[in-house]
């Protein structure tokens, strides 16, 4: 070993000793880790004593009916204080409802347990239940006076109903000795998807730590509703909303977890069509976010999990207060949501961006285009076959202009082939830039402009991709049925199987729809229409041709598990293009064309700047070529 190695491993063996010398933990930082390590280890120990009597209690309770040794009391004295009385007793479930919502409660953690959405049903004709009672979890962690860890899911809470004009009322108090209880009040406005929560602590100032947060745990497992298994999970997602900030979402598509420094405003467990949210009136604090997908055969499509802190105030001064919403993800409901909760808070809870309206500029086409257009036809026409066909029509009257104009740039460019197969025949192949060089001078004398068929293709874009966000998010073709469609909302299959096909049944799917099917025809038959009509497609395109036919059929993998309402869509728009090409063919005369292009030639040329500045391209790529040319001899 020669001697710059040697300091070599010396200098990188002093860099280390330096380095854990200089990030070594200060005394605060060690006696704070352990203080951590303790607390950690007395609330699992608490548990664990918390659990092993609850344990006896329930044994005791199934045996003896209630006859419980005076052991045992003593036991769940020990353990949970002034709240053992409450530990023992039997789970009890009371509900409140109004004409849109049903919403059931356990006493045992005082939690909301279920909430069915009465006005809809699942694709099964079963009542809709977003979650049941041992489906969901929620839960909150205090701390005691006297140090002991209670979590509210290991008691029991009594009921008390009261009513008001505009709302019913459940209270479940938790007794904590005669005179101080906590109570969870929940309230149920009439005809609303809304309900009120708040915790309210009376008396708790001896019983409760002087602390000013809790911890909460809010666990649900997501039913699936729809018949379209694979493309409902989609659009099932854990959503969140920081305070002050955007809309943000878990991954659709894999397992997956965060875990949110800032402060976060709401949290939706969101399905394609409904979602569960909570808002926090006082958001919510170091907050840990999960996602898992659930087995292919268990009915269940994801288990979201949220583990946060919240604000408490245990002299009871000032409630923590939240507000649930069952509600199904349409745009309008949102949106009163939205203008409901600024006008609370002063501030936008963007509600309405649950449902995936596409990026920026397709989301505005959406929401200032095509959903009024649409809500308009909604009021006047119940059938939304009918709606999606006149929606279609009003799309096709507003881009017209512009298929117009892409049309009469393809046959400008058609009319001029064969002068640009003179120019071909008379400029050798090995002299690319001198071909391409006189025949921009060609569309130059004529005033054609090769990009003035591209931008009028661009200007429609924005539409066909809002369309294909909106029909997949739209509840209001739910369950709605067309032609032989039951559901527009999901696929509408004339064929399907059960055996599992390698590489069709992961990609396509068990079973074939027939708008899907249609739409994939219709796309063949346009696609040949289109090709035939552009200048040089027998010369220029041989080598595409195969690609062009091949997206039709990539399209009908891609498309026969979405919503039959958006192939219903493309299939009639794609007719409706065919008819329009064929009628403008009749209203253009290409020799008409060809004789105005031909007189452009004695008028002055003018050039535009796109002209000037590819022209001036042109001349420096020749002459760096020619340069290159003159070194290689």
């Amino acid at each position: 070993m020669d001697k710059n190695t040697i300091i070599g491993f010396v200098l990188i063996f002093g860099i280390i000793v330096g380095f854990s010398w200089f990030n070594r933990p200060t005394e605060e930082q060690i006696a704070e880790q352990k203080r951590y390590r303790d607390s950690v280890a007395l609330i699992e120990f608490e548990k664990a004593q918390q659990k092993a009597i609850l344990e006896e209690l329930e044994k005791q309770k199934q045996t003896n009916e209630y006859s419980f040794d005076s052991l045992t009391i003593e036991s769940a004295k020990n353990v949970f204080g002034e709240f053992a009385s409450s530990a023992i007793g039997e789970e009890q479930f009371f509900s409140l409802e109004n004409e849109k919502l049903k919403v059931t409660f356990s006493s045992k953690g005082g939690r909301v347990c279920e909430a069915e959405l009465k006005q809809f049903k699942t694709f099964d004709s079963l009542p809709l239940i977003l979650f049941s009672e041992d489906e969901s979890e929620m839960n909150f962690t205090f701390l005691t006076a006297n140090n002991r860890v209670i979590n509210t899911q290991n008691f029991f809470f009594e009921p008390i109903f009261s009513q008001t004009d505009k709302a019913k009322l459940l209270t479940m108090r938790l007794s904590a000795g005669e005179e101080s209880y906590l109570d969870f009040v929940y309230e149920l406005k009439n005809d609303d998807y809304q309900v009120d929560f708040s915790i309210r602590p009376y008396n708790m100032e001896s019983v409760l730590a002087n602390i000013n947060s809790i911890e909460m745990f809010w666990q649900s497992k997501l039913k699936q509703q729809e018949k379209g298994r694979k493309f409902e999970s989609r659009y099932a997602t854990l959503s969140y909303k920081f305070s002050a900030d955007d809309v943000e979402n878990l991954s659709e598509m894999k397992d997956d977890s965060k875990k949110l420094s800032n402060r976060v405003k709401w949290i939706a467990f969101k399905d394609q069509f409904f979602s569960s949210i909570l808002i926090a009136n006082n958001d919510f604090i170091s907050t840990s976010v999960e996602s898992k997908i659930e087995g292919e055969n268990s009915g269940y499509l994801k288990n979201y999990k949220v583990e946060t802190t919240v604000d408490f105030d245990p002299t009871g001064l000032k409630s923590t207060d939240f507000t649930f919403l069952f509600v199904p993800n349409k745009y309008k409901t949102l949106s009163e949501f939205d203008e409901q909760f600024k006008g609370v808070f002063g501030e936008n809870f963007q509600l309405k961006n649950l449902i995936p309206l596409g990026w920026t500029l397709f989301r505005w086409v959406n929401q200032y285009l095509i959903i009024p257009v649409f809500n308009f036809l909604e009021k006047y026409i119940s059938n939304y076959g009918i709606i999606i066909l006149l929606l279609t029509i009003f799309i096709k009257l507003i881009i017209f202009p512009f298929t117009y104009k892409s049309y009469i740039s393809s046959a400008k460019m058609r009319v001029l082939k064969p002068q640009i197969d003179e120019i071909n025949a008379k400029i050798p192949a090995d002299k690319p830039m001198e071909r391409q060089q006189a025949t921009m001078k060609l569309y130059q004398r004529v005033g054609v402009s090769p990009m003035s068929g591209c931008l009028p293709m661009l200007f429609q874009m924005p539409i066909l991709f809002a369309m294909f966000t909106f029909f997949p998010a739209s509840i209001e073709l739910r369950q709605q049925s067309f032609l032989w469609a039951q559901d527009l909302s999901s696929y509408d299959a004339i064929v399907s199987w059960d055996a599992y096909i390698p590489l069709i049944t992961p990609y396509f799917g068990n079973h074939i729809s027939l708008f899907c099917l249609l739409m994939t025809i219709t796309n063949i038959i346009y696609t040949k229409i289109n090709m035939s009509s552009q200048a040089g497609a027998a010369d220029q395109m041989k080598m595409m041709k195969w690609m062009m036919y091949l997206m039709p059929l990539m399209f009908l993998f891609i498309f026969n598990d979405y919503a039959s309402g958006l192939s219903y869509y493309y299939f009639i728009s794609l007719l409706i293009t065919i008819a329009q090409t064929y009628l403008i063919r009749l209203f253009v005369d290409e020799k008409k064309l060809l004789k105005k292009l031909e007189e452009n030639k004695k008028k002055p040329v003018k050039k535009s700047g796109f002209m000037a500045r590819l022209e001036e391209a042109q001349r420096q790529q020749q002459k760096a070529m020619r340069e290159q040319m003159k070194k290689k001899k």
